[in-house]
């Protein structure tokens, strides 16, 4: 799959988690910094897609510890939740 096709794939994936809650928390973060992972933050956020909105949630919120797989710059940032723009 070309890099083009996979950021179109990954955007739809963040966006359509099955809450509005997810969809805004992991397709914000996509928004925000997608467009600037390399290969292996792109392999990073495709392996958190696969996980559980209600574990990527209790990560960014703290109320569960982050797996090591996930500890890093990318979740630090993810933690941080400044990147949430919940349109009004």
């Amino acid at each position: 799959m070309d890099k083009a096709s996979r950021i179109k794939r990954l955007k739809f994936r963040a966006w359509h988690r099955g809450t509005r809650e997810a969809d805004y928390m992991i397709g914000c973060f996509f928004d925000r910094y997608g467009t600037e992972w390399d290969e292996a933050g792109l392999l990073w956020f495709e392996k958190l897609l696969d996980e559980e909105d209600v574990d990527i949630i209790g990560w960014a919120l703290g109320s569960l510890a982050v797996p090591p797989e996930y500890a890093g710059a990318q979740m630090d940032a993810f933690c941080k939740l400044d990147f949430v723009d919940i349109p009004r």
